[in-house]
């Protein structure tokens, strides 16, 4: 048998300590658990939750219908209302120009005819599913001899708790990549262009706020509020934007055009409906949820020169994540009530399993195994505002 890398039980007198940790032997032992809370779910509390049923694939896909008035509509479909054929089946498709919109308005006349045909056009969109997994090894020695004998339990806790934070950060990631709407603070055109004196400012709130409302992105969200996917609420007054811990000075210090704090603390608004996780405060329509976990750009901006975060001479670049409701689907953590969308294998020292690698039955292990993924319905209601973060 190879060399044992898990947890085992060492005398610490021989000088060598466990590979869980020190073992605790003295005459009064208070037994008192310091256990991390569980991490909250942030991005998977806003999702449409999928059941994937069995034997049939690992392919999600799902039709997205064109509205008849939207420049994506395009078909040869079109004539109007003279009789004569046009570029695109869509009438005026997404145009808001009042000066042309009266022309293509589909008339009719007495006799009829053949006039004002349309068309209609539906995409495909998909995403995959992806098994995920991880295993632990133990002795039987690091459980009998060990000072807590709650310790298999705290070890089992933890795995679950670390399947559910590696689901959340590869949430996170395709959320970020997902995006279908972009903007950069100041007179920055890119990632690489943002930096301490390319501000985040208000006006530009607004403008992503203006980009969302031309995408017909709610401005109420449907969130999961509980261990089951029945349990869902919705919240309203403003969409659901994501940020780091780092960010949260740069957006206090934030003033509205007429000089006054443009950030609303939770605890002025709470009272008034129901809080995501995570939701510290709200600038104009957006609603501020703070993630600890918010990933970054390290280096990715321009030259810092100011009091801003950096790595190696260069601005990190903080992402201000919009996720609008009804912009993704994803085979969650949470459960129905029946099934769970992981499962524990424990094969405990001495058992069937544990003999295939241990003819002793001395050692034995336990995995934990999850499948993930998402499938983007909207990207278009997803948004990133890219900023740097001042210390």
């Amino acid at each position: 048998m190879a060399d044992f890398d898990g947890a085992q039980y060492k005398d610490p007198a021989g000088g060598t300590e466990s590979s869980v940790g020190s073992q605790i032997r003295i005459d009064h032992y208070l037994k008192k658990a310091l256990i991390e809370a569980r991490k909250e779910q942030y991005f998977g509390q806003l999702a449409d939750v999928t059941s994937m049923p069995k034997h049939m694939g690992k392919t999600l896909k799902k039709y997205h219908y064109i509205p008849l008035l939207d420049d994506a509509n395009i078909n040869d479909q079109g004539i109007d209302a003279t009789g004569s054929v046009t570029a695109n089946g869509n009438l005026y498709g997404s145009s808001k120009d009042a000066g042309s919109i009266p022309d293509k308005m589909p008339t009719l006349t007495e006799n009829g005819g053949r006039v004002n045909r349309v068309g209609f056009t539906r995409v495909e969109i998909q995403g995959t599913i992806q098994k995920y997994g991880f295993f632990d090894e133990y002795t039987q020695e690091s459980v009998d001899f060990d000072t807590d004998e709650d310790l298999r339990m705290h070890i089992n806790r933890e795995m679950v708790n670390g399947a559910m934070e590696i689901s959340e950060d590869l949430l996170q990631l395709d959320l970020l990549d997902a995006a279908g709407v972009e903007r950069f603070p100041g007179d920055a055109t890119d990632v690489s262009g943002v930096n301490s004196d390319a501000a985040l400012e208000y006006v530009d709130f607004l403008r992503l706020s203006i980009d969302l409302d031309n995408n017909r992105t709610p401005k109420q969200t449907k969130m999961i509020t509980g261990t089951r996917m029945v349990d869902t609420k919705t919240i309203s007054g403003g969409r659901v934007m994501y940020c780091g811990t780092e960010l949260i000075p740069t957006l206090e210090a934030m003033t509205d055009f007429h000089g006054n704090p443009a950030y609303i603390p939770v605890h002025q608004y709470a009272a008034g409906g129901t809080v995501l996780t995570g939701e510290q405060g709200a600038i104009g329509n957006f609603r501020i949820v703070v993630v600890p976990e918010m990933m970054k750009w390290a280096g990715a901006g321009a030259v810092e020169t100011g009091d801003a975060y950096e790595t190696g001479g260069n601005a990190d670049v903080f992402p201000l994540l919009v996720v609008g409701d009804g912009s993704f689907s994803t085979i969650g953590f949470q459960t129905d009530g029946k099934t769970v969308k992981f499962s524990i294998k424990h094969a405990a020292p001495g058992s069937t399993e544990s003999y295939a690698n241990d003819p002793y039955g001395e050692t034995g292990f336990m995995s934990i195994k999850f499948y993930y993924g998402i499938l983007i319905q909207r990207a278009e209601r997803i948004a990133i505002m890219y900023s740097a973060a001042t210390m």
